[in-house]
């Protein structure tokens, strides 16, 4: 398709009046957010809420996405001039958006001076991130692998920018994890002392004194578009867009009020500032990932696609409900006002949207990452108070499965980043499966070390 019929400042004039927008002068704003991992969930999220923020009469929020790696989005968006749709979908029906918010994608491994350009910017205030649990560059007892944090890595970024920021005399910025790690903002921050004390340890008292790490919880269900996503938009709205993202109606942010200047309102547009993010992060965590994790392998395993198609099969929806009400819940100090009983009674109803396409082979990705917040936190939580958690035992097989290849036929290689060393460890018999990940001096140990009774039923439910 030509140019002209693609979605860009060119073609706005030819949108329809109905199209919702939020009201501000864009080429007024300047762009005080740099975003590493500018991906589908960042578009119907924090690009969101800060494209709402400027149309309240806040300022110079634009924001510079930086793809580390993959060109895929810069090509997406850049020809558009940042421009995209966001399609909220429910039984209802759909609602169609055009966002403004994004002024540009930077791809790190083709211009990286570009990159720390942006970062040692004077208008720029914030840095956000979601790029997933492997993107932190952790081994498996939570520690920065230097390895994995080359040169490449958000860390080398952060790193040189902020030293030029240092030798300028501008100030810190505030680093703000979005993703879906405990702590998130105590993790970055751990983190990257621990790449800088390495490659710059001059730089150390600086990052202390001037910037800071907030935690936040994010939660949106954000499927990956489809080709029939695209064809629907262009429908609508007689332009193409390449860049557009499909999301539910449902957005939560919750952010600790600690940052190092200036931010955009995004609590005027929904987002909770609060004093400790904890409860929330770990409610996220552990019911609606650690659910959305479960749905995957065990539907996948049985031979569904999506999340509304698991979450209906009658013999999962016990076990995600087990697994949220009686083994996640109970781990979980809730906030004032945070009832878990309804937050996973909401969660289900969620789950089963059925204009949601939201694919298991999607979330399967990464597994070894995820599940150690995810579910093993929970086990050792419950382990700890002699309680045990059938409901995740059950899924830990189901993920076993997944990593041995039984679903391969169907979906292809596994895609994990530790998928050379444990595929051949899923294919061996199931005690030594579970020894070697859960025992003494397993791979996972330093987040749930299974006493002998839990073995046993772990190594029982793997058998299965």
């Amino acid at each position: 398709m030509s140019d002209s019929n693609l979605l860009s400042n060119q073609t706005l004039d030819r949108l329809p009046a109905a199209l919702a927008q939020a009201d501000y002068d864009r080429d007024a704003q300047a762009c005080g957010i740099v975003h590493f991992g500018i991906g589908a969930f960042h578009r119907a999220h924090q690009a969101w809420y800060t494209d709402r923020a400027m149309a309240q009469g806040d300022s110079d929020w634009g924001i510079t996405g930086v793809s580390l790696r993959s060109a895929g989005v810069a090509r997406q968006l850049n020809p558009q001039d940042g421009l995209y749709t966001l399609t909220s979908c429910s039984a209802d029906g759909r609602t169609t958006q055009l966002i403004r918010s994004v002024r540009q994608v930077l791809v790190a491994s083709e211009d990286p001076g570009a990159v720390i350009a942006a970062l040692a910017a004077p208008q720029t205030h914030i840095v956000t991130f979601t790029v997933t649990e492997k993107g932190y560059c952790r081994a498996a007892d939570g520690s920065l692998d230097l390895a994995l944090a080359n040169d490449g890595s958000i860390y080398s970024f952060i790193e040189r920018g902020l030293q030029v920021r240092a030798e300028r005399g501008l100030p810190g910025l505030t680093l703000l994890s979005c993703d879906n790690l405990a702590h998130n903002g105590r993790q970055l921050e751990r983190l990257l002392h621990a790449y800088v004390d390495a490659r710059n340890p001059a730089l150390t008292a600086w990052i202390d004194r001037e910037c800071r790490f907030p935690s936040s919880m994010v939660d949106r269900i954000v499927p990956a578009t489809t080709d029939g996503d695209r064809d629907a938009v262009q429908a609508a709205i007689g332009l193409e867009d390449q860049g557009a993202v499909v999301t539910e109606p449902f957005s939560q942010w919750v952010i600790e009020d600690r940052f190092a200047g200036p931010r955009p309102r995004w609590d005027v547009v929904g987002a909770e500032l609060v004093a400790d993010v904890a409860p929330y992060e770990m409610a996220k965590l552990r019911m609606l990932n650690g659910a959305h994790s479960a749905l995957a392998y065990l539907g996948l395993q049985n031979g569904h696609s999506f999340v509304h198609e698991a979450v209906d099969d009658p013999t999962i929806r016990p076990l995600i409900e087990a697994l949220m009400r009686q083994e996640a819940a109970p781990t979980i100090a809730a906030a004032p006002n945070q009832d878990l009983d309804a937050y996973a009674t909401a969660l289900l109803a969620r789950f089963a949207n059925p204009a949601l396409n939201h694919r298991l082979i999607q979330i399967a990705m990464d597994g070894s990452q995820k599940i150690p917040q995810r579910w093993l936190e929970i086990l050792a939580n419950n382990q700890r108070d002699g309680k045990t958690c059938p409901a995740i035992l059950e899924a830990l097989a189901a993920w076993r499965r997944h990593l041995r290849g039984d679903n391969a036929v169907m979906w292809g290689v596994v895609e994990d980043p530790m998928r050379e060393q444990l595929a051949p460890l899923a294919k061996g018999e199931a005690a030594s499966f579970a020894h070697a990940l859960f025992g003494k001096s397993g791979l996972f140990a330093a987040s749930w070390t299974a006493n002998d009774a839990a073995m046993r039923a772990l190594i029982e439910a793997l058998g299965r």
